[in-house]
């Protein structure tokens, strides 16, 4: 591969692992596994069988409103270093205990109700306004100029395209899904994706899981999330990698109401 593209790709690749955080409020399927275990185990992470994603994810009620957010990257791990690195790993590490703020929300979903005079009220499923969310987080990793729009297919919730100055594109596709709720207080999700980036002369392909553990705490929501990056089927090293993560990413968040905590 010639050096000016396998430059151009880890840089490319420093941008993908900031626009992940992304997918938190973008994107529900309950499963027993010990979710809320997991975070003990870092950086020991294991990848987790899930079932495949359907229909949006839903959010506890506690979730919904306009909020001030704030994710600070605290920790990062290479689990198979020296052997096995991946590209902007090392370019990354200049991002810990650096807070990113932007403005997120979350609304009510839409209901089409059947008949003229339904007998039972839908149930009220709070979700995440994607494009909302996920432009407002990749401009604020990213800069205004380096992101033209986020787009969320209509017709697949989970499907994700985001735009990025001189023709660059992220298509993020969650395509597995687990949540739990251990308290009323607490919720849990963890969330698998295939990405493509697109804009080099080889798009660059890997699978990311993140792993999000929200705790309300009243007057303000706090979580922590851990983000597992993959190697794609396509990279020289998948074998040897014997599906571990590549790398791992910890954050902690921060969701301040704003507004009064009322959906714009």
């Amino acid at each position: 591969m010639p050096r000016t593209l396998r430059i151009l790709i880890r840089r490319r690749l420093s941008w993908l692992v900031l626009l992940l955080t992304v997918w938190l409020l973008c994107s529900g399927d309950a499963l027993a596994l010990p979710l809320a275990g997991r975070f003990q185990e870092f950086p020991r992470w294991e990848k987790l069988p899930l079932p495949t994603a359907k229909g949006d994810l839903i959010y506890p009620n506690w979730l919904e409103g306009t909020w001030e957010l704030t994710s600070t990257l605290v920790d990062l791990a290479a689990p198979l270093a020296p052997d096995i690195v991946t590209p902007g790993f090392e370019s990354n590490q200049a991002m810990v205990d650096q807070p990113i703020s932007c403005v997120v929300r979350f609304v009510e979903a839409p209901h089409l109700l059947s008949g003229f005079w339904p007998r039972v009220m839908p149930q009220r499923d709070i979700i995440a306004d994607r494009s909302f969310n996920g432009l407002n987080m990749a401009q604020a990793y990213l800069g205004a100029a380096a992101v033209k729009t986020v787009k969320v297919d209509p017709n697949h919730p989970n499907r994700q395209l985001t735009l990025l100055a001189q023709g660059r594109q992220l298509e993020s596709t969650v395509t597995a899904r687990a949540t739990e709720s251990p308290q009323v207080d607490r919720f849990i999700t963890a969330e698998r994706f295939q990405q493509v980036f697109r804009g080099t002369a080889v798009p660059y392909l890997n699978e990311v899981e993140t792993t999000t553990d929200y705790w309300n705490l009243g007057d303000h929501i706090e979580a922590d999330q851990v983000t597992a990056v993959y190697l794609a089927p396509q990279d020289p090293n998948f074998l040897a990698a014997l599906g571990q993560p590549v790398a791992l990413y910890r954050y902690r968040l921060h969701l301040f109401p704003r507004f009064a905590n009322t959906p714009e």
